[in-house]
């Protein structure tokens, strides 16, 4: 009797240790889905940098292929239309250091529309276009800026499928190369009142990168952004620095790129963006240069701050307006 009764609880002991090892497994192979899709965003900074499109300069047929795989994406993942005529907002530039005349240059611009304030907006902004072909060579432009570029889509598709709070405006510059003439005309030519554009994130070269470093540029002007993004790489995968912003810097990057505009007109900003390499502004700006691996956790790391400073948007429009 003792024996039958030994074995049974045996039996059982053996029964209950079976099904928790199984829990546990189970659980162990259970994964949150990743912010990005890896291979769909090496995939488009590939192909935005690639020879066929030329560089992307403003105006020249590389550009408007460049064009045309943004305005597609931008209908493929559902964004909606953000001005008066469709995706594209289209204005005439001038180089002001050059001379040269840029017609018919195209911003593309789609939005996402907040669940609980669709009456005010987060700027996501990157530009597209690059320097096109000197002296027989092509400035393909993989850091600059064809990595904001898949940043910005990758984002778009993000926020399509995990709707914010706010509405978010997802932009895509023209003529950054010849003036940030894209920026200049949008902040001049808003698609919705500027007033309502309570923040801007602007991704210009962040790509490339091998000591897993990010600039977070804008804190020194706009303090109260900072303990939101500390919060929000909290557990990143890189490091998140701030700096450049100001001339106690070698280089000041506050009026650098398409967040410049914005901060003229008084509309906060955040830029991310690397420390120059030896391959800015130069013909070896190439797909095979960049790094893989920090350019998609900078990615998940710049949509996990866009998601905390959507959360915490109220905070943000209280300290601006102090």
């Amino acid at each position: 009797m003792m024996k039958k009764k030994l074995s049974f609880i045996l039996l059982t002991l053996f029964l209950l240790t079976g099904l928790s090892a199984c829990d546990v497994q189970e659980e162990a192979t259970v994964q949150t889905d990743p912010i990005v899709d890896r291979q769909q965003l090496l995939d488009d900074i590939q192909y935005l940098s690639s020879d066929e499109l030329k560089g992307r300069k403003t105006g020249e047929f590389g550009n408007i292929l460049a064009q045309e795989f943004i305005f597609n994406r931008f209908q493929t993942v559902g964004l909606t239309h953000a001005g008066e005529n469709g995706f594209r907002q289209i204005f005439n530039h001038t180089n002001s250091r050059t001379g040269e005349v840029f017609t018919d240059a195209v911003n593309l611009i789609g939005s996402v529309e907040g669940v609980h304030h669709s009456d005010r907006y987060i700027a996501v902004t990157a530009h597209y276009d690059h320097l096109g072909i000197s002296d027989g060579e092509i400035y393909n432009g993989a850091d600059d800026n064809a990595s904001g570029t898949g940043a910005l889509l990758a984002a778009a598709k993000y926020f399509s499928e995990n709707s914010p709070n706010n509405s978010i405006l997802f932009i895509a510059f023209d003529a950054e190369e010849q003036g940030l003439g894209g920026a200049h005309y949008f902040v001049q030519n808003p698609v919705v009142p500027l007033e309502q554009i309570v923040l801007n994130i602007n991704m210009d070269m962040i790509s490339n990168n091998f000591d897993d470093e990010l600039y977070a540029v804008g804190t020194a002007h706009y303090p109260f952004l900072k303990p939101i993004i500390e919060e929000a790489v909290e557990n990143a995968p890189i490091n998140v620095l701030f700096g450049y912003d100001t001339d106690e810097w070698p280089q000041n990057w506050t009026m650098s790129s398409d967040h410049g505009p914005f901060h003229a007109a008084g509309v906060p900003f955040v830029y991310f963006g690397v420390e120059d390499h030896p391959h800015y502004h130069q013909p070896s700006d190439t797909f095979e240069n960049i790094n893989p691996d920090f350019y998609v956790s900078a990615v998940e790391t710049i949509i996990q701050i866009i998601k905390k400073m959507d959360q915490q948007l109220d905070q943000v429009i209280s300290a601006s307006e102090r």
